[in-house]
């Protein structure tokens, strides 16, 4: 079933939720993009990594995306065969994210192989923390196996009924030099040392200047 997720055309029910997500971001639960030129000039592939803290965040960081995003979810939100159907149609692939997934990670690899642009949340679940500190291996072994860019996006708060949050797009993470060592534990625990690093950046830079 996950492999049906990764698709060369969007279902009906994505192309429906773009257009819900221009009323989120705009209206409903407003989001002011910082870079946001960093995500809409740019082509997938790519893996685009974010914090998380609302059941929406999904929809903030695929709006400015001119390409196909494929969603990398835990298999806990198919409550139903309807939901799975319907998270399915969003192009989100299921994982079991306590046992090793690998027809998830297959399904990783063939969109990012597909010029997708690959959404996850390195942690694995929700926090309401700004900081990103429990980041699991899953999430390098796709960016270092695929050898695609990852993007950073850090979500200053929580959505919020008309309360407006701040979605700051960083750069591209450098990891071109881990590639040498191997795709390894100790490669990839040095990709999520990066990562954890890039966000410690970012929310220092944004306290350091709020918007």
């Amino acid at each position: 079933m996950a492999n049906e997720a990764v698709s060369e055309k969007d279902t009906v029910l994505y192309r429906i939720s773009r257009g819900f997500a221009w009323l989120l971001v705009h209206l409903i639960m407003p989001v002011r993009y910082h870079g946001k030129e960093k995500l809409q000039n740019r082509q997938g592939p790519y893996v685009l990594i974010s914090n998380h803290r609302h059941a929406l965040d999904p929809v903030v960081l695929a709006w400015p995306v001119p390409s196909q995003c494929v969603f990398l979810g835990k298999k806990e939100l198919a409550k139903s065969a309807f939901l799975k159907k319907c998270l399915t149609d969003l192009h989100c692939i299921l994982v079991d994210r306590h046992n090793r997934d690998m027809e998830a990670m297959r399904s990783c690899m063939k969109a990012v192989k597909m010029g997708k642009v690959l959404v996850v949340f390195p942690e694995g679940t929700r926090h309401h923390e700004g900081q990103m500190e429990q980041i699991e291996n899953g999430t390098s072994l796709i960016v270092m196996r695929g050898r695609v860019p990852v993007i950073p996006v850090y979500l200053d708060g929580k959505l919020k009924l008309f309360r407006r949050i701040n979605a700051y797009v960083g750069d591209p993470i450098e990891y071109s030099d881990l590639l040498v060592k191997g795709i390894n534990v100790e490669s990839c625990e040095e990709m999520n040392e990066r990562m954890r690093e890039t966000f410690r950046k970012m929310i220092a830079e944004t306290a350091e200047h709020p918007s």
